[in-house]
C-alpha cells in the first residue's frame, strides 16, 4: 500500500455543503487520517483570512489559499506570489467597462470595487466574508487573487488574456462569478511545490475537489477525487469519482484508498 503522506481538501462543495455545514462523516474521515499522520491541507479559491472557522473546527493548520498564490504549513508561510499589477489593472478596467463587479484579496482584506450593489452583497454573504473594504486605488499592490461577478453565467467571455483564465465558482447562486486563474499559480503549482518544500512523493498525495480551479490541483497529486456534485468538466481531470459532498464523498474516496474502515 502506498504510505500516503499529504491530503488536500477543496472547501466549498468538497467539504463545505450548500447549507454551509461539514457532514459528520468528513469530520470523522479527516480526524482518522490526521490520526494516522496524514498531514491535511486546505486548498481554497477564498481568502485565507475569511477561512478560520472551518480551519479551526476541522483542526487544520496548513492551507493554500487563493486559488494558488498563498500557502501556510502549520502557521508557517511556504510561499506567496501576488498577481501582476498590470493584470489587476486589466480586470479592474474591463470590469468597469463591463459593468461587471470585482473582489481583489490581499493577505488579510477583501476589496470590492462596488461593495454597495446587490450582487456585490450577495457574493458576501453566500461566503461569509467579513473583513471586506471598498478599493480605493486604481492598481493596488499586494493582491492575490481577483473574482469577478459578472450578470450572467457567460459573463467570462469578456475576459481574454493568453497567461490566465476564468474558473465558474461552483456555488448554488454564484454561477455568475468567476475566479481568475494565472497559468502559473493555480492550486495544481501551488501543490507541487506545498510537496516539494516537505518533501513528499507526488504518489503519496491526495486531492478532493469539485469546481474547474481544482482541475490542476487534481492531476498534479496521486489520487485525485472529483465529487459526485463536481463540474461535468471536471472529472475529465480526475482519477477518481466519489459521491457528493452531501453522500459522504470525502469519506467514501478515503475508504476506496484503504485509509478508513
Amino acid at each position: 500500500m502506498i504510505p500516503y503522506k499529504v491530503l488536500f481538501l477543496d472547501i466549498d462543495g468538497t467539504i463545505v455543503k450548500p447549507d454551509n455545514t461539514i457532514d459528520t462523516t468528513t469530520k470523522t474521515a479527516i480526524a482518522k487520517v490526521q490520526q494516522k499522520g496524514l498531514t491535511v491541507v486546505l486548498a481554497t479559491g477564498r481568502p485565507l483570512h475569511e477561512i478560520s472557522p472551518i480551519a479551526d473546527e476541522l483542526s487544520v493548520t496548513s492551507y493554500i489559499g487563493y486559488n494558488g498564490a498563498y500557502a501556510i504549513h502549520n502557521r508557517q508561510d511556504v510561499f506567496k506570489w501576488a498577481m501582476n499589477e498590470k493584470d489587476v489593472q486589466y480586470f479592474i478596467d474591463t470590469a468597469q467597462s463591463k459593468g461587471h463587479e470585482l473582489v481583489l484579496y490581499t493577505h488579510d482584506k477583501n476589496l470590492f470595487t462596488a461593495p454597495d450593489s446587490p450582487r456585490t452583497k450577495q457574493f458576501m454573504e453566500k461566503l461569509h466574508l467579513t473583513k471586506n473594504e471598498a478599493l480605493t486605488e486604481a492598481s493596488p499592490d499586494g493582491i492575490l487573487g481577483i473574482t469577478v461577478i459578472t450578470d450572467s453565467h457567460q459573463g467570462s467571455i469578456h475576459y481574454q488574456t493568453d497567461h490566465i483564465h476564468l474558473s465558474q465558482v461552483n456555488v448554488e447562486e454564484l454561477y455568475h462569478c468567476f475566479d481568475v486563474i494565472r497559468e502559473d499559480v493555480n492550486k495544481g503549482v501551488g501543490v507541487k511545490h506545498f510537496l516539494e518544500r516537505l518533501n513528499v512523493p507526488v504518489a503519496s498525495s491526495i486531492a478532493f475537489g469539485d469546481g474547474m480551479n481544482d482541475k490542476e490541483m487534481l492531476a498534479a497529486v496521486g489520487e485525485g477525487f472529483a465529487m459526485g456534485n463536481a463540474h461535468p468538466d471536471l472529472f475529465a481531470y480526475a482519477k477518481h469519482r466519489t459521491t457528493g459532498v452531501n453522500e459522504a464523498g470525502v469519506s467514501n474516496g478515503l475508504k476506496s484508498l484503504g485509509l478508513l474502515d
